[in-house]
């Protein structure tokens, strides 16, 4: 293998790289883009410790800047990650890295998915990802990539470049930088040819380049795509190479990654676990709360001496907090039933769901258990409320209709709302309650009858006049949104929503904190 490289990097090609003395994090896709920009980034870590043998290492994106700051008690954050690790005698969990390939990524054309993805099925196992980075499609900058990586970690994580075309190297790149030879493996030969239907001896060159696999290692099986996953075992350190493709990388980690780490690194999924998904409430507030009166660190270690892992992962609003156990004994699933108990005795107001319910999921299945239906009139918002829910099981049954606009007064024409009827509404509450009524009464007049149809509309956004501001935001970057939601029985009420950020990450904030109160006036 190539001799590592120093510690500190001049990298000559585009890389969005964060490590921080080995410890984990996670980047919001935001982030990614805009340090592939070229735009300055800072990171900070801090370890926090208590008595009981634990680490909390966490970070926070500031979305109107380009500084990523550690998260303490008392910050607000827009995306954070966050790991502890309790146990009775010292751990080490397995450290690997990531290493994200694709010219397409550093120039904006597609978010990085693939690290969320990785972290959040490998942590459970008591693997620790130490850095994750996105490097172009050439030979050399994967090269620089990996010697870096390789210092850092036992195992590297290399995503895309195993397809069909020239620039799909990656192949060939860890062929030569791990000196490992490549040969045609014989069963994946066979296994192509199937799938297209001929002789092995009529694939095509490219595609059959695929079939080739190290000498020293192993291969996963791809039954998504035709680009199978390559293990490339020297002597120190393993890396992996996965395809690029969603689809196929999310099976092969599930079905190949996950028992080969078992096998290789003696790691295993937790078999007993609980996971709570929190909205409305940031992390450092909830886990002030555990910390005050749900001492995790306190309790005793599972029945085997084995350690408990606690692991959260949310952006914005919404915080989701996994409690697992390596055993299910009935002592490990009562002592799950016990803290959720507590969490839920001092948090239960926002509690949305348990398990892997989304919020969206969530509030249409309590419409619908109420035989009731949904209609959105959006401005401020750009659509993103009607976007999230029309993609969540049971939308069909219960989302009625959507009108959106860019503006209030092409709204109001939209839903035929008569001028002298809104000009005799002078202020925004007013306004956004008649268009939440007309949206009502245009969609679905049946349900209007029976008194079940539910409605919400956004206004547009705005800013507090007598603040500096720029952008519609006042000097402390949040905006404002005037909502109105129509009950059964013809109820109105209004209210003010405030956020932070700009385009998508705006209208995220704003659709999440509507969907927060739907859920508390259905409950």
């Amino acid at each position: 293998m190539e001799q590592h490289i120093k510690t500190r990097l001049t990298v000559p090609f585009a890389i969005a790289l964060l490590t921080c003395l080995g410890h984990p994090f996670l980047l919001s896709q935001s982030a990614v883009n805009r340090m592939t920009c070229g735009k300055c980034l800072s990171a900070e870590s801090r370890v926090a410790q208590t008595d009981a043998p634990q680490q909390i290492v966490s970070f926070s994106e500031q979305h109107q800047g380009t500084n990523i700051e550690a998260a303490v008690t008392g910050q607000n954050s827009d995306f954070k990650y966050y790991d502890r690790l309790i146990s009775s005698r010292s751990v080490q969990p397995t450290r690997y890295m990531i290493v994200v390939t694709g010219g397409e990524l550093l120039s904006g054309i597609y978010a990085d998915g693939h690290t969320y993805f990785i972290t959040r099925t490998l942590r459970p196992l008591g693997l620790q990802c130490v850095g994750s980075m996105i490097v172009d499609d050439k030979p050399a900058d994967i090269k620089e990539a990996l010697r870096y990586a390789t210092d850092k970690a036992a195992l590297v994580i290399v995503t895309g470049g195993l397809g069909p075309t020239d620039d799909d190297i990656t192949r060939e790149v860890l062929s030569e930088f791990t000196g490992i030879a490549l040969k045609e493996s014989a069963e994946v030969l066979q296994d192509m040819a199937r799938r297209f239907g001929v002789l092995p001896a009529q694939l095509r060159p490219n595609l059959r380049r695929q079939t080739q696999v190290p000498t020293q290692g192993t291969y996963f099986k791809n039954l998504n795509g035709t680009a199978v996953g390559l293990v490339f075992e020297p002597n120190e350190t393993v890396i992996v190479a996965l395809p690029g493709p969603p689809r196929e990388l999310q099976a092969m980690v599930s079905d190949e990654l996950v028992p080969y780490m078992s096998r290789r690194f003696g790691v295993q999924l937790p078999r007993c676990s609980l996971t709570l998904r929190f909205v409305g409430i940031g992390q450092s507030q909830i886990d002030q709360v555990l910390r005050d009166h749900v001492p995790l660190a306190s309790d005793p270690v599972s029945s085997t001496g084995q350690a408990i892992t606690v692991s959260s992962q949310f952006e914005g609003s919404r915080v989701d907090f996994t409690f697992s156990l390596p055993n299910d004994t009935q002592q490990d699933k009562a002592r799950l039933q016990e803290l959720k108990d507590k969490i839920t005795e001092h948090l239960g107001e926002y509690i949305y769901a348990e398990g892997e319910i989304s919020l969206e999921e969530h509030v249409l299945k309590l419409l619908e258990a109420r035989g009731a239906t949904l209609v959105l009139a959006e401005v401020g918002s750009g659509g993103s409320l009607a976007a999230a829910l029309s993609n969540a099981e049971g939308a069909s049954r219960v989302l009625a209709g959507a009108y959106i606009a860019p503006t209030m007064e092409q709204l109001r024409r939209l839903l035929h709302v008569r001028d002298e009827h809104w000009s005799g509404r002078t202020s925004r509450s007013q306004r956004i309650e008649q268009l939440a009524t007309a949206a009502a009464d245009a969609t679905c007049p049946a349900a209007r009858r029976t008194g079940s149809q539910w409605a919400v509309a956004v206004g547009e956004v705005w800013r507090d006049e007598s603040r500096p501001s720029k952008k519609g935001r006042d000097e402390s970057g949040a905006g404002y949104v005037d909502v109105a939601f129509k009950l059964p029985g013809g109820r109105l009420e209004s209210q003010q929503i405030r956020f932070r950020g700009t385009g998508e990450l705006a209208s995220s904030g704003i659709s999440t904190q509507l969907l927060d109160q739907l859920r508390r006036r259905l409950k």
